[in-house]
């Protein structure tokens, strides 16, 4: 796989203006030169080839107005947007092709009214916050138009969750970069939204990184959902930090995109935290989505709860690697994860790799991974009582996903998923039976 060309990456990032992020983007820059992106040589990307998105880089790269996204909205863009603006009930902050006009939002002001400040990175000044420890958040950083800084008082009183909606609509291929910094004050309550839809037929790849910190006793709902256009490309990460009795609920769903990867990475920083991660990944044709998460427990007592499910049809290829990491002197901690995959044909493939690292003592562990087909039986079972095929898949494969339906934690995107996983489950099942 051929590397970035690092003059193009220089030349794009000197056309930033100089602004609070100026020694953020040029420390990045520096950074990234010697990492370039992740290879299959690494066991983390072992099965995820990001050739695509070298290729894309180097040719948005070469266009002189990489450092100026298009702010112009398509119409398909605004339908889009209004979908999701219409179907879930949120105080919504749209960020278009990485970079949101938040001063002309009147919500910003009626937000800060309820005990939530939002600002702009280029302007906060607070830019040590940044995180760019690995490859992708560097090239994040490298390439950050701007970003938001979310502060979550402990006097929230937001009667709605609070979302994040990433809209990309480049008409020419785009590649966009966005990153959220939200801190949770401790005793504060906020359920948050981050949805990723994308619109046109040209090349896209989105890179984003939200980096959360859930301070002592506060608590956090958090859903993410993505939909992008069947061939864009989107890599994410989540980075987290838990304080002393902090507790996260979080839930993933993908249901779009050619190339997708999440990385969700919680660091249980003290003791009495509680962590749940749940994600449903839903594949066909020749997507390729991968989810790699990491928990490590610094501390004890602490719990974290996982559970990922996939359905995947066509050529689809999915990946799952999840490690919890109890540390030294982590007594106490309970840690579980697991992970099952559906397929619904014979070219589907899922790679799965549920790992556990104990070094504490005092410890309760336990994770474990299925791969398999429909039950023919089942299946058998439900035809002879007068469903056709296609219903009675849809109905088991329903069921299959039902578990983590009901464990996603903000009731105001319910109605929005399920109506997502039925409209994906005809399409896998549609592409079986055709």
């Amino acid at each position: 796989m051929t590397s970035v060309t690092h003059e193009l990456l220089e030349a794009a990032v000197s056309r930033f203006p100089q602004d609070a992020l100026t020694p953020v983007r040029q420390a990045a820059l520096a950074q990234f030169a010697k990492s370039g992106f992740p290879t299959i040589r690494q066991e983390d990307w072992k099965y995820t080839n990001l050739g695509a998105v070298v290729d894309l880089s180097n040719a948005w790269l070469a266009n002189v107005s990489a450092a100026a996204p298009q702010r112009n909205w398509t119409a398909a863009a605004r339908r889009a947007v209004d979908e999701i603006l219409e179907s879930i009930d949120a105080s919504w902050i749209v960020i278009g092709n990485g970079i949101t006009a938040l001063e002309t939002l009147s919500e910003v002001e009626a937000l800060r009214n309820q005990g939530i400040d939002i600002s702009k990175l280029s302007t906060d000044g607070d830019t040590a916050a940044i995180v760019s420890d690995d490859q992708m958040t560097r090239f994040n950083a490298a390439l950050l138009q701007d970003g938001l800084r979310v502060r979550i008082h402990p006097s929230a009183n937001l009667s709605k969750p609070l979302g994040f909606l990433f809209v990309d609509h480049a008409e020419n291929g785009s590649l966009s970069q966005a990153r959220l910094i939200i801190d949770v004050e401790p005793d504060a309550t906020i359920d948050i939204i981050e949805a990723h839809v994308s619109v046109g037929s040209d090349a896209q790849f989105a890179n984003t990184v939200v980096q959360l910190t859930v301070a002592d006793s506060a608590e956090v709902g958090y859903v993410r959902v993505q939909d992008r256009a069947d061939t864009h490309i989107q890599v994410g990460k989540l980075i987290a930090e838990l304080k002393k009795d902090a507790v996260l609920d979080y839930a993933s769903f993908d249901f779009g995109g050619s190339l997708v990867r999440n990385d969700v990475a919680v660091n249980i920083a003290q003791a009495g935290a509680t962590v749940n991660l749940h994600g449903l990944y839903m594949a066909g044709a020749e997507q390729h989505i991968d989810n790699h998460t990491r928990v490590d427990h610094r501390v004890g007592p602490a719990v974290s709860r996982e559970e990922y499910r996939g359905i995947i049809g066509g050529r689809a290829r999915c990946v799952f690697n999840g490690k919890a990491i109890v540390h030294k002197a982590a007594d106490g901690s309970d840690a579980e994860q697991s992970n099952h995959n559906l397929l619904l044909s014979e070219a589907a493939e899922v790679d799965t790799k549920p790992e556990l690292e104990i070094y504490a003592d005092d410890v309760k562990c336990a994770h474990g991974a299925t791969v398999g087909q429909l039950d023919r039986s089942a299946l058998f079972y439900l035809q002879s009582r007068g469903l056709g095929r296609d219903e009675a898949m849809q109905l088991l494969t329903r069921a299959f996903a039902a578990r983590l339906l009901t464990a996603t934690p903000i009731t105001e995107i319910h109605a929005y998923i399920a109506q997502k996983t039925d409209q994906r489950l005809d399409a896998l099942i549609n592409g079986v039976t055709q």
